[in-house]
């Protein structure tokens, strides 16, 4: 063999050498890319679901290394509250927090389950999102909307905070009273019911609305409404307990089948270590919260809530909201121990 072929060979090996590391080089990527996720909240950093979502963070990226580059957006900084849901639908956004009367708007029937009263405590709903229920609900999501639900959070129970002290015992005392509410006909017939006239408005412009008088009240978890410090722009804490409230981590679905069964799995058990931590700090703030904020001159309300409750059914009916749930959902909820 002459020099020259030799040499022709040799550049030939090289040559093809450098294409297969180039073609194994590109191949990596899509073997071991890191799957970016977003998540998207309206809650401040300093509240206790913010903080799961780190938790959530922090617990799936440790038992799938490599696997997920997740980032947290608190207090609407990614996305306006109530943009989230139709974000993940176009594929701008892969996760967020989602309500139930999220969902209702694009699954009316489930208007049910933001019933005011629904949920007898925080033992209850969580029972009902375990049982067959919840695995209906989440099958709905899933084929309607095209969002994964990957576990329910304790939101924790609404109660009404005013920006000035009345005396209240039934819904007639708060007649006039414009309340800030989320938007959503759910939301609009369970303010009605309570006696309000209802304010649609982003949570995060509700500080600034209050101390301006732009509306009376607002109502949320008074743990929601400590970590806003809220108490900073109202008088009163009007104990109406109206409603005992999920949140989702939802996830679009797109993205959750993307993954495999194995990150899947790790997703779900993240979401649910952060849901435990999320309704560990709900649930021991809600038991002293009242104390502390009657300590910094809040005024306490403490109506009779079989008032509120009968008034907030007759708004369901009136409104065609009720007519709208599936046959006995209500009930089968009720029952649920």
């Amino acid at each position: 063999m002459s020099r020259h072929t030799l040499s022709l060979l040799c550049k030939r090996t090289l040559a093809m050498g450098l294409v297969a590391t180039a073609a194994a080089a590109l191949a990596a990527p899509a073997a071991y890319a890191q799957q970016l996720v977003r998540i998207s909240a309206a809650s401040i950093d300093t509240d206790a679901l913010s903080k799961s979502l780190v938790t959530f963070k922090d617990t799936l990226e440790k038992s799938a290394p490599g696997r997920f580059d997740i980032k947290v957006y608190p207090a609407s900084t990614l996305f306006k509250q109530g943009t989230e849901v139709p974000a993940m639908q176009r594929g701008n956004l892969e996760m967020s927090t989602m309500t139930t009367f999220e969902v209702e708007q694009q699954i009316p029937e489930f208007s049910v389950f933001s019933t005011g009263y629904l949920f007898r405590d925080y033992g209850h709903m969580k029972a009902v999102f375990a049982s067959p229920i919840g695995a209906e609900y989440a099958k709905k999501v899933e084929e309607v909307m095209g969002i994964k639900i990957l576990q329910p959070f304790y939101l924790g129970t609404r109660q009404v905070n005013l920006r000035k002290a009345r005396d209240v015992k039934g819904p007639d005392d708060l007649k006039g009273v414009k309340l800030r509410v989320p938007g959503g006909p759910g939301w609009l017939a369970l303010a009605r019911g309570l006696g309000v006239s209802p304010t649609p408005m982003a949570m995060p412009e509700v500080y600034l609305a209050l101390s301006t008088g732009t509306i009376d009240g607002q109502e949320n978890p008074l743990s929601i409404m400590r970590a806003n410090k809220l108490e900073e722009v109202t008088q009163q804490i009007v104990l109406t307990s109206h409603l005992v409230q999920p949140v989702f981590l939802a996830m679009a679905l797109p993205i959750w089948n993307k993954l495999s069964a194995d990150d899947q799995a790790k997703a779900m058990a993240a979401a649910k270590v952060a849901a435990d931590a999320n309704d560990k700090a709900r649930i021991a703030e809600e038991k002293s919260i009242v104390d502390e904020l009657q300590a910094k001159g809040l005024k306490i309300a403490r109506p009779d809530t079989a008032l509120f409750r009968k008034a907030v059914m007759a708004q369901y009916e009136s409104s065609g909201l009720k007519a709208k749930w599936p046959a006995g959902m209500y009930e089968r909820i009720e029952q649920v121990k």
